[in-house]
Parts: C-alpha cells; structure tokens; sequence
C-alpha cells in the first residue's frame, strides 16, 4: 500500500517530445487550470459509471463506435506534452490513438466469485482509484465488466484525467455519444435550468419601482459579492471548517477511494420541489444536510453508553462550520447536440477549464420540521444567486498563477480546498432512456479521485431516477453505505412530512 501512495504522490511529469512532424495547427496550449491538474495535490481523476441494461456482447462493437465518436475530439486522441522551446509549458499534440491501449475487458468468473457481484464492482473501482492514467497516451480508458448486480447487467467505467476538461462538459462529452433508445437518431434532451445571477422582482414592476428595484437588486449582488470574496480569501489564508469526523486529514488526495451509490425516485424529489416551489439542486442540497446532520450525529456518539439511545439525543457540537466547495465551469454551457456535431461533423465548440470556486455553507443540526433543512438550503442558494463568487475567485486564481507560477497557484488552490470539508455537485441527466453504443442504460453515477477532500458527493439524475454517488476516503469514512441510507431515509421523511401535511398538488 506505502508503495501505492507514493506512486499516487508523484506530480505527473508529461511526456516530452522533439518530434516536429505535428503541425502547429494541431498543437494547442493547455489552460491554466489543466496544467492545475498535472501538479501532484491536483491528480484528479473522474470517472462515470454506467449500469447497462444487456451484456456487453462483444468488445469490438464499442472500438468502432468509439473511433467514429470520442476519437473526433481532439482532446482524447492527444497527448499532453512539454514544449521545450517554450521553456516547458505545456501543450495538445494529436497523435494516432490505439484503442486496444484504452479498453479494458477483465475476464470474471461469476460462478467462482469469492464475493457479492456487487461488492466485485465497488471493489475494482476501488483498485482502479489506487492507479493512474499512463500520460505517455491519451489520458483516459474504458472498463467493460461483463457482470449481472443487483441493478444492471453489466457495468461500464470510464476513467478520465481532469485535465482533458471539467467534472460536467466531460459527463456532457459522453452524453453526446449515446442516443435515445426510442429513436437512435436523437441525441438525449437534457433538461437545464435557466439560472439569473440576480433574482429581479417581476418585470410588470413600472416606473420608479423597477428603477429602485434594480438599483436594491445591484447592491446585493455588488454586497454579496464583496462578502464571499473576502470569506474566500479568508479561507485561503486561515479560516478552517470545524474538524468534524468527516474532514479529511492531510494527504487525503493520495489515499484511494470508496465509490458507493444508491438510486432514488426523481418524482419523489420533483414532489418535494413542487410543493415548496423549489429546484431540484434546492433538495437535493437540502437532503445532503439532513443526511449530513443525522450521521455526523451517530459519528459524535459513538462510544457513548446510552444504551442504546444514541441516535435519539442530540450529540452535535455547537457551531460547526463545513462548507462544501463547489467547482464551477465559467464556460458557457456547449449543449449535448454541439458536442456530437463536432465529433460527427467536425464542426468546432469550446472546450477546456474555466473554473471558479464556490464556497457553500452546509448547516448541521437535528431539526424537528424536516423540511427546515430543504429551506434553510434554498436560503443559501438564492443568496449564492446574487453573487459574482465564482467569476472573481476564478479572476483571483488566474492572477496568481500569473504572478506567482503554476506552483504557488496549485498550493493556494489546494489551501483554500482543504479548509473546507467537501464536495458536492448536482447534474441534470437524459429525460428519457438511453443506449451507450447499442446498450441501454439503467443508471449514471459520475465521481472522481485524487482530489484533498475526504467526502465528495455527486447527484446524477437519469429518466426518472435520481442516484447518490458518494467517492470517501475511508481512513476518514469507514462506513459510507451507512452515510448513504441516512441520505435516502432524510428524503423519506422530507417526502412524507410534505404528503402528510398537505403540501402536495397533483
């Protein structure tokens, strides 16, 4: 294991070329934040998992698929290089790639599995967290397992370095490779939310009270703004989150990871949203505190002797402070059928890593009204709404790695990461059922390793289910499948608390 670690420790010293057959025009810089990605506290990796509805049949129908699709993006048939001649930055050079290199088709044995198959997957994946890309190829890489869990037929894993893009257009990039199961010709629809940084009042206002209703508009986003900039200066230089159970220890980004997730219904979310008049991203934020606050509570009594009576009595700290970071691609949103135009038709769409931090505060405490906690997350959102945080920590980021180099840049991203305790990210997903080259699929559940947090959590929407992805550290999180059924019960009794008074509307 010691040896694991160090190989993961290790910065990634790309591969360096003299070749000069590739013509510049195929040659392209990497952004500041990919090269973020190169140094050795920023080796993340995302993976997305995808549960299959029928056996992989054979490997050679994914190959041809995939040289027709994925292939066509400049970014998974590249290598990332280092420019001698420009002092060693770093750059995109498109090179032939060999697929028998990037898939990976292990051969089970599921009569003589010596453990559930269920227990088989989380395990692989696990192993597969303890490794890294070889960088001498394109950075990613397939994983077929022709084995029957308790939720699909088969299982599919692909592996991507976080520098070919962030956690959402990389999910989005393999979106755009699968169709409708209902007509193979349509790309899936996904359904966004439009968002306003300023949450003006209702345009028939008229007169002198839309004039004012701008300007009180302004000064909050001008006033929250000043805020979470300083709070995340603060971060960076000294304010910690409380040292909860689940905060992660120094070097947390080195140890291996724990991928479990659990599937819920959608409906049982959207009637939730529905009757608060809230988003899906406002309860599912809501659930995670809940979820959040009931096991941090079981965490801080145990080894109590209560007998028994532990879960029922209020064992939190006064005060705590975790906040989740929550990472934000600047970049306009390119949209799925964009992204298969350009693997299918050559046309161009922007790509690559603009990211900007958000710091949000998670409140953990035992509430008697359950649905105290999907208000108290909506709270924090609408006034995250009214802030320009991610635009001017990302601004800040950039000056730093201009004045400071890409060193001192990756130790203040990483300062600021590990002062607070998680991650979390909510994505939209097909509205209807999907093939992923010819297999239907039964679930998505995206992640990622290598990054300083011990607790990352991941919302994936699919059709009509929802699935929880937790990726821990399980130095930190010994047992996440537990932290998983206090998310799924904390919906429960948010779902039940809002059917039994009333609030729903049919």
């Amino acid at each position: 294991m010691k040896s694991i670690i160090r190989q993961r420790k290790q910065s990634l010293k790309p591969i360096e070329t003299k070749d000069k057959s590739i013509e510049a025009s195929e040659e392209e810089p990497l952004s500041p934040s990919s090269r973020l990605f190169h140094e050795p506290n920023f080796n993340v990796h995302v993976l997305a998992i995808l549960g299959m509805k029928t056996r992989i049949s054979t490997e050679q129908a994914p190959r041809e698929h995939l040289a027709n699709t994925l292939l066509k993006h400049p970014r998974f048939s590249s290598l990332q290089v280092v420019d001698e001649e420009k002092g060693g930055e770093m750059k995109w050079v498109r090179t032939k790639v060999d697929l028998d290199q990037h898939i990976i088709v292990p051969q089970i044995d599921e009569q003589n599995l010596q453990e559930s198959p269920d227990k088989f997957v989380e395990n692989y994946i696990h192993n597969l967290s303890k490794t890294t890309l070889d960088k001498s190829k394109p950075m990613w890489d397939l994983h077929l397992l022709n084995i029957k869990t308790s939720d699909a037929e088969a299982v599919a894993i692909f592996r991507i370095h976080h520098s070919l893009g962030d956690g959402t257009s990389l999910i989005s990039l393999l979106l755009a490779c699968t169709r409708q199961t209902a007509d193979p010709n349509k790309v899936p629809t996904i359904h966004g939310n439009k968002k306003s940084l300023i949450d003006s009042s209702e345009h028939s206002n008229k007169g002198l009270q839309r004039y004012v209703t701008k300007i009180w508009s302004f000064m909050k986003l001008f006033w929250n703004t000043i805020v979470d900039v300083l709070m995340f200066m603060s971060t960076t230089m000294f304010l910690k989150d409380t040292n909860t159970p689940i905060k992660g220890r120094p070097g947390s980004e080195s140890n291996p990871r724990r991928f479990v997730y659990r599937t819920v219904s959608l409906d049982d979310i959207k009637l939730v949203k529905n009757a608060l008049n809230m988003t899906v991203t406002d309860v599912a934020l809501g659930v995670t505190q809940a979820g959040l606050s009931i096991y941090l509570n079981r965490r801080y009594g145990e080894g109590k002797k209560d007998g028994g009576e532990t879960e029922k009595n209020n064992n939190l700290p006064k005060n705590i402070r975790l906040r989740s970071t929550i990472l934000m691609n600047l970049r306009p949103a390119v949209g799925i059928q964009a992204l298969a135009d350009m693997m299918e038709k050559d046309t161009e769409a922007k790509w690559g890593n603009w990211i900007g931090f958000v710091l949000f505060p998670l409140k953990v405490a035992l509430r008697d009204d359950p649905l105290d906690y999907i208000r108290e997350a909506k709270a924090t959102i609408d006034r995250k709404k009214n802030s320009l945080e991610a635009f001017y920590t990302f601004s800040i980021s950039e000056l730093a790695l201009k004045i400071f180099g890409i060193k001192t840049s990756s130790s203040i991203s990483h300062r600021t990461i590990t002062n607070t305790t998680m991650c979390f990210s909510c994505l939209p997903g097909p509205q209807e059922e999907i093939c992923f080259y010819g297999h239907p699929l039964a679930y998505i559940a995206p992640g990622s390793y290598g990054q300083p947090h011990a607790l990352m959590i991941n919302c994936q929407s699919y059709v009509n289910k929802m699935t929880f992805v937790l990726s821990v550290d399980e130095s930190v999180i010994p047992d996440p499948h537990q932290l998983l059924d206090d998310l799924v019960q904390s919906l429960k009794l948010i779902k039940d608390a809002v059917i039994d008074r009333g609030l729903c509307h049919e």
